[in-house]
């Protein structure tokens, strides 16, 4: 029985006891919470559901906890429910129900821990959307892995994602990276406001490889050859390294477009003809103090171009055109602002600001030997996707960056992280499937079933009784709901930090007990409950690790 069924199981009852006294059973919650006590001598399970509801439907709280513990304790999976405190309800359940929770995991395999919460829902999900003017630093990097992630785990909710980077080809920035450009292949320094490092030299270079004769032009051809080769190759690096990092986009938007196929002045006339935009001291203006910004954000500029915004606006629409329900923006640290701007501009043009999501994410720095990692070999000013790859591989670098909040400001350790050992998280519970992996292997040398073949009805899951059984058997169990509440709550880090979790009740189930027979030894009905188990156990892990982008080795 999983936490999910049980929590239904308490509603259905708490439903029969109202109904034997006439009350109404909308005082209940849609959703019946249970967790895990922090005391495991208080049960497997507890609810506080009737100090929820005992006062909306007039009943004293311990005396609706205690006819709801009695029919709860009626069903046969149920072995104890008992009161506590001022109505709080703690579970036991019968062992074999625990043991239905395995038979789950092997019968859905790879399926297991998704769910349907947000079947029907079409999300835009923006995230990196680096300049392309450099390498993806840091902060880019943590998008890189937890934007990744986040979309894996809204897609196992049934929602239907698309990754989308947003390429920013339009703007001041692109004018400085051109002139850095240009000046690297004419040999001199690059401009006071514009780019350095090796890159710029490289790409320089390779624009000269393309068009050996690109320095002659005329200025203007120049700049827009340099323009054109020059964005084409750092993207195409970008793009590159992105893929080298797991991490791959369903749609690359680009900015430019919006400008060159009319997408903005519509956008800005849509704002104009609705009176959401007004002219002031020789600019347009939107109107979004009005709608929850701080300030009103000027759209047009007194010299008649855009100003940046304008680009949002249509950017926003063409969303929506597209179809999307939900517009999800993984924004960095000093793009704070942009919440309430973004939202403003939805209801600007009618539209539900709950259509608009904005997360942000913190910076992250490189510590080696205590002391801050600062210079990059290649970027020079900042730390590169490449260079924390370089330092400690793919798997540690995604996982590292996914299991904090992003609303955290992050140190890498990457001392840590090149250590194999239980002190490094990744190893940790990439160990664990890796040492279940083989398991399943030595029991196939023995000639025994695995676990996971049809036959897996028959073993006898009640035989599962060790304290270790029981609570490896509950956090396998809890792994849906925390998918589930990882989606809604935006926090992909919830996994990687329930992966841990599982992988230390692994770790000391195997320190109790033995799973496979010795010498001479018979495998008994106990020997299958629990290689069951340990596959369940595997499968969990690697359903998780999936999530996050990281790998499930079968050998370490």
């Amino acid at each position: 029985m999983t936490p999910a069924a049980l929590a239904d199981l308490v509603r259905s009852s708490a439903v029969q006891v109202l109904a034997a006294r006439g009350i109404d059973d909308a005082v209940l919650p849609e959703q019946v919470t249970i967790e895990r006590p922090r005391n495991p001598d208080h049960g497997d399970y507890a609810t506080n559901l009737a100090l929820q509801v005992a006062k909306k439907a007039g009943l004293k709280p311990r005396d609706f906890a205690e006819a709801l513990a009695e029919a709860v304790s009626a069903d046969d999976g149920v072995a104890s429910a008992e009161v506590a405190g001022p109505g709080f309800l703690n579970f036991r359940l019968a062992a074999a129900a625990q043991g239905d929770i395995v038979r789950q995991v092997l019968d859905a395999g790879a399926a297991f821990g998704r769910g349907d919460a947000l079947a029907g829902t079409r999300i835009n999900l923006e995230f990196v959307s680096a300049n392309p003017t450099g390498p993806i630093h840091l902060g880019g990097t943590r998008w890189a892995a937890v934007g990744d992630a986040l979309g894996r785990v809204l897609a196992a909710q049934g929602a239907e994602v698309t990754r989308e980077y947003y390429f920013n080809d339009a703007g001041a920035q692109i004018d400085r990276f051109v002139r850095s450009l240009i000046a690297a292949a004419k040999g001199e320094p690059a401009p006071e406001d514009g780019y350095a490092g090796g890159y710029i030299n490289d790409i320089a270079a390779n624009v000269l490889k393309q068009e050996p004769s690109a320095l002659s032009l005329p200025e203007a051809e120049r700049h827009e050859t340099f323009r054109r080769i020059g964005i084409n190759l750092m993207f195409g690096e970008i793009k590159s390294s992105l893929h080298e990092f797991g991490t791959d986009f369903d749609v690359y938007f680009h900015e430019n477009s919006l400008h060159e196929s009319g997408a903005v002045d519509a956008a800005v006339q849509q704002l104009k003809d609705s009176g959401n935009l007004y002219f002031n001291e020789g600019a347009w203006w939107l109107k979004s103090s009005e709608y929850g910004d701080d300030k009103d954000r000027v759209v047009i500029k007194q010299d008649g171009n855009p100003a940046y915004i304008a680009g949002d606006l249509a950017y926003f629409k063409d969303k929506r055109n597209r179809g999307f329900d939900l517009c999800i923006y993984m924004l960095g640290a000093d793009h704070h602002g942009y919440i309430a701007r973004l939202k403003a501009a939805a209801a600007a043009f009618g539209d539900d600001p709950a259509t608009v999501e904005v997360l942000i994410g913190q910076m992250v720095n490189l510590v080696s030997e205590g002391k801050p990692v600062r210079m990059s070999k290649r970027a020079g000013t900042v730390i590169t996707m490449e260079d924390l790859v370089e330092a400690v591989g793919v798997d540690p670098a995604r996982y590292e960056l996914i299991r904090y909040s992003v609303d955290s400001t992050l140190d890498v350790d990457l001392d840590l992280l090149r250590k194999h050992s239980n002190d490094n998280p990744v190893y940790y519970v990439q160990y664990a499937h890796a040492r279940l992996a083989s398991l399943q292997r030595n029991a196939a040398d023995l000639g025994l079933k695995a676990a996971s073949t049809p036959d897996v009805g028959s073993v006898q899951f009640g035989l599962l009784t060790l304290p270790a059984e029981g609570d490896l058997i509950r956090t396998i169990g809890e792994f849906p709901e925390t998918v589930r509440r990882a989606a809604e709550m935006r926090e992909p880090h919830r996994i990687a930090r329930y992966l841990e979790e599982l992988a230390g009740a692994y770790h000391k189930f195997y320190t109790v007990g033995r799973v496979l027979p010795m010498g001479d030894e018979e495998a008994t009905p106990l020997t299958f409950a629990r290689l069951a188990l340990c596959e369940a156990a595997r499968q969990v892990l690697a359903n998780g690790l999936a999530l996050l982008g990281v790998s499930a080795p079968e050998r370490m």
